[in-house]
């Protein structure tokens, strides 16, 4: 496998702009891109995509899209338009859903002037215990994802060397529920530290809780890159 360089997202999963972006401020030197979920985004809306680029930092907007193709093409065309660098669709929408996303996020980005963002299909959420069936269905959206011609995937680490091994370097992957060693996993149930997920190859990890609820966050996220860096 190529070496790829594993990247940090942070989650911004607060229902709080002003404690969100104290975070984007506190994190700017170690982080490009944060994730805006639904809880933000909820409360906040387009305005938390606005603040946080308008504070010189990327957006991953991880909606999960899921609808019929006509639906989702529209509302991906919009959150294209935002300028966001990654956004999420659901994987399970199916093949013509996520062409149609990829079309969506196209005319947005074209009407928008801005740089098309990476269409990203989540497979299986991490909350979900990794039996065999589990890592079975993620190899079958993937596949999915693939022949769709998505940009990549939301996995998690469990899955990733055999997403490698099959499809290859050129599609990314999203790897949520990462823990250092001493934190507990939540609600998440396959989890994996960050030196597992880089050496695996991530494009993306995703770190939220882990580093917006430490002590000190600035520190954790030192930590984090070490172990990137050492895998």
């Amino acid at each position: 496998m190529a070496e790829i360089c594993t990247e940090i997202i942070l989650a911004l999963d607060s229902d709080s702009l002003d404690d969100a972006l104290r975070t984007v401020h506190m994190t700017l030197d170690h982080v490009r891109t944060y994730k805006v979920g639904t809880i933000l985004f909820a409360h906040h809306g387009i305005e938390s995509v606005r603040r946080i680029r308008e504070a010189g930092a990327e957006v991953f907007l991880d909606l999960k899209f899921h609808d019929i193709p006509n639906t989702v093409r529209g509302a991906v065309r919009g959150a294209a338009r935002l300028g966001v660098r990654l956004l999420t669709i659901h994987t399970p929408g199916g093949i013509e859903m996520m062409k149609a996303a990829l079309e969506g996020a196209r005319e947005g980005a074209r009407a928008a002037s801005v740089d098309r963002p990476l269409v990203i299909g989540v497979t299986v959420l991490t909350s979900l215990a990794g039996d065999e069936g589990v890592e079975d269905l993620v190899m079958s959206r993937t596949a999915d994802a693939v022949e769709a011609g998505v940009d990549g995937v939301v996995c998690s680490a469990h899955e990733l060397a055999g997403i490698r091994r099959k499809f290859g370097d050129a599609l990314v992957t999203v790897v949520p529920g990462i823990r250092l060693n001493h934190q507990a996993g939540d609600d998440q149930a396959r989890v994996a530290t960050p030196g597992l997920a880089a050496r695996d190859g991530a494009n993306f990890i995703v770190v939220g809780r882990s580093v917006t609820r430490s002590d000190d966050p600035v520190r954790t996220l030192k930590m984090i890159e070490e172990e990137v860096r050492n895998a």
